[in-house]
């Protein structure tokens, strides 16, 4: 199948057919009642307009037109004034009657622009267009164009098109910079277009679905002004997202129901970025996303009316932080995932240099390999940077810049050095500032294994922040993009064989000592802000700061037997509660 028969094939061409603009009150789906009333409010807005002005606001056929002004003159509502021989040229302007009938229309509800489609009509039309869309052959052709911005991340564009294929969801997680909302945004390209009413009426009520923000023109449209082809849409929120904006509300100074962003959706890919940063809890957002995705159909209220409307979306959620914040039924409704590493340093300097031509910039070869010296490890002679897709990108501006500013003709070394000094993560990483683990990013496993002390060496060299040992089980700190899955291949491929890896989540922190006093004078003196007796437990608050094997490493300095830690809860930002139980006696 070709790129053209993809996007416009024989189904496609069927609803163009369907759709032949209506040129009488009698092929046209909208009442004659309604029609007239958009018109006088058009009219009464404008004071003087032409019918020309009209057509165009309205999308209504000229002929149409003719037929619902004429009634309105004989009732008195609008007057012509003057104009042409042609209808389209004549001049109109409101009467009494219109002015009063027309301001009591505006207030109850002041739409006034594009003629919406029925409901009925509008459910009909999607509920074919939308029948059989899954599974679907894509081209190679359509897979080339749409990920040839994309430099690398083969895994990523595979699982993909699967998602793509099917019709499912997926979750991308990883550490920032890495491309994962780039990577996405190219995969409703993927996807067939859509045909979907600009409007739609529902007891004279106007519900816009057609949002310029998110949806794209294709180049061939129907002759029905009033529905438009798409590109299949790419939605995108992030942790602005809360869950009264996943709602359709009525928007009083334009007269619309405005959508929600799981209906924009429909027909394309809905991005839930930046997941577990929202100012809600993600399981609140998630859990509102449970009944459109398993019914393909989202339930609005028109004035208090239920209205079934079509979200027949793929979802993708991703975060920086990793699978382990959605749970089992969020996971069902995207059951494919991407995990995105740091990116290969020569993918780096490729898309340094794709932005560079993008750009327009004229450069010295040289510059490339000065960018890859900082991401060469220092006992190489480089600086050792962890590389980001989000250098690349805003080095490529920022040496533009300097560039300008200085009055050269093309980015040279020093140029370049320069733009290094500006970019504020590379500049953060210089200085050995880890915004990660500033921002305390960080996630405590404890892996069970009796190659305890070799085991702590690889871990060290894996990139553990801290390591604490408890008899034969070690505790550690790492970034919060290590999952258990990752870290138990690193151990099996360097010859570990642990029992068991496990996360000590937020909910789950508890220290077993029989030392009960010794332990209270520490945690005095290591900082505790409040400590309490409570049923046998110390409770504790810390500063954030304070993990759970920093804790284990401090005890065990200290000659205290500890023998379980686990976190219990996490009240609020600054603090952090610890539980320390008596142990079995207790």
């Amino acid at each position: 199948m070709s790129k053209v028969d993809y996007y416009h094939d024989e189904k496609m061409q069927k609803f163009f057919e369907a759709l032949k603009q209506p040129k009488s009150l009698d092929e046209i789906d909208l009442s004659s009642e309604f029609i007239k009333n958009l018109i006088l409010k058009i009219i009464a807005t404008y004071g003087t307009i032409k019918v020309e002005r009209i057509h165009e606001i309205t999308g209504l056929h000229v002929n149409i037109l003719e037929e619902c002004m004429r009634e309105m003159e004989e009732e008195e509502l609008c007057a012509s004034i003057g104009g042409g021989f042609l209808f389209p040229t004549v001049t109109y302007t409101i009467k009494r009657e219109g002015r009063i009938l027309a301001e009591k229309l505006l207030k109850e509800n002041p739409y006034a622009g594009m003629a919406p489609v029925t409901y009925e009509i509008y459910y009909k039309i999607m509920e074919k267009q939308l029948e059989g869309r899954f599974p679907i052959k894509i081209p190679e052709e359509i897979i080339e164009e749409a990920f040839k911005d994309i430099v690398g991340s083969e895994e990523a564009k595979k699982t993909m098109i699967e998602a793509a294929t099917i019709g499912k969801g997926f979750f991308i997680y990883g550490p920032p910079g890495t491309g994962k909302t780039f990577i996405t945004s190219k995969m409703s390209n993927l996807l067939p277009p859509i045909l979907i009413p600009r409007y739609i009426e529902f007891n004279e009520q106007v519900i816009q679905l057609y949002d310029p923000d998110f949806h794209k023109l294709c180049s061939e449209q129907p002759e029905d002004p009033r529905w438009v082809k798409i590109y299949a849409p790419f939605v995108f929120t992030g942790s602005e997202l809360t869950v009264e904006k996943m709602e359709t509300n009525f928007n009083q100074s334009k007269g619309v129901y405005e959508t929600s962003p799981i209906i924009k959706a429909n027909g394309g890919v809905l991005l839930l970025d930046d997941l577990g940063r929202q100012k809600e809890d993600h399981n609140m957002i998630l859990n509102r996303l449970i009944i459109p995705l398993e019914n393909r159909k989202e339930m609005v209220y028109i004035k208090g009316v239920p209205v079934t409307v079509h979200s027949h979306f793929i979802p993708v959620f991703s975060t920086n932080l990793d699978i382990s914040i959605m749970d089992e039924a969020h996971l069902r409704r995207a059951p494919l995932h991407i995990f995105l590493q740091e990116p290969p340093v020569d993918e780096i300097i490729e898309v340094f240099k794709r932005n560079l031509d993008l750009l327009g910039e004229e450069y010295d070869e040289e510059i490339f390999e000065r960018l890859r010296l900082v991401y060469t490890p220092v006992e190489d002679g480089g600086e050792g940077l962890a590389p980001t897709f989000a250098h690349a990108r805003d080095l490529a501006q920022i040496a533009q810049a300097v560039r300008i500013n200085r009055g050269m003709e093309k980015i040279t070394l020093d140029i370049l050095e320069e733009a290094l000094e500006r970019n504020v993560l590379i500049d953060l990483q210089r200085m050995d500032i880890d915004i990660a683990e500033a921002q305390q990013r960080l996630r405590t496993f404890r892996v069970e294994t009796s190659q305890v002390e070799e085991a702590k060496k690889l871990l060290l060299a894996y990139g553990a922040v801290e390591v604490g040992v408890e008899d034969i089980s070690i505790l550690l700190d790492l970034k919060g993009t290590i999952n258990p899955t990752l870290l138990l291949e690193y151990l099996n491929e360097n010859k570990i064989d642990p029992k068991n890896v496990e996360i000590i989540t937020e909910n789950k922190i508890r220290l077993q000592t029989l030392q009960i006093e010794e332990v209270k004078r520490l945690l005095a003196e290591c900082g505790s802000v409040e400590l309490n007796i409570e049923s046998g437990s110390i409770l504790v608050d810390f500063e954030e700061t304070v993990t759970p094997t920093q804790l284990l490493e401090y005890f065990n300095e200290n000659s205290i037997n500890v023998k379980d830690i686990k976190i219990i809860t996490e009240t609020k930002r600054e603090f952090r509660k610890i539980i320390l139980s008596r142990g079995a006696s207790s």
